[in-house]
């Protein structure tokens, strides 16, 4: 796609740039048009509206579509409830305006893009030794068994079914140790 950088552009060197190469965008200040020759071969930023499919499909609607629904689009990107409201970046499966792909969410230079920052989670490997750090709770969990550490300094371990075994000497040391 060819991009021309021009503060004032006149409606015939518009019309001009289109016949030589429908792919032209033309930018004008800080807002860049598409003639209204042009393929749906390239980019377009539209508007992720809505999610349908238990989440799986996305509703996008932009600039040039053919009617005034929604369309359901396919994604490279996994989406959420988030994003809804969004722009979001298409390109469109062999040119086809009716075949919309997601390839991303468009991010505001001062919003994050999802919901809530993440929580910083400290990973420090020497090849040697593996060790995790989190702030509050570092929970391991498979299924129905898991093993939870808290920042208070408790160990809690749970699962249907515990064993615990050594070939060396076992102790259970604490303050005072329950059984059963």
């Amino acid at each position: 796609m060819k991009v021309l950088n021009q503060v004032e552009v006149e409606t015939a060197d518009i019309a001009r740039a289109a016949d030589l190469d429908p792919m032209v965008t033309l930018v004008t200040g800080r807002a860049a048009t598409t003639s209204a020759t042009s393929t749906f071969g390239g980019f377009v930023v539209g508007e992720l509206i809505g999610l349908t499919d238990e989440a799986r499909t996305p509703l996008v609607v932009f600039p040039g579509q053919p009617g005034s629904a929604a369309l359901a689009a396919r994604s490279v990107i996994d989406l959420h409830g988030g994003h809804i409201g969004r722009p979001v970046v298409l390109v469109f499966d062999g040119a086809d305006s009716g075949k919309p792909i997601v390839l991303g969410v468009v991010r505001a230079a001062e919003a994050w893009p999802l919901e809530d920052k993440p929580g910083q989670v400290e990973v420090d490997v020497d090849g040697e030794r593996l060790t995790v750090t989190a702030k509050e709770e570092l929970v391991l969990q498979c299924g129905k068994a898991s093993i939870t550490l808290t920042k208070a300094g408790k160990v809690l371990l749970k699962g249907t079914y515990v064993s615990s075994r050594s070939s060396g000497v076992q102790r259970i040391k604490g303050g005072s140790v329950h059984i059963n």
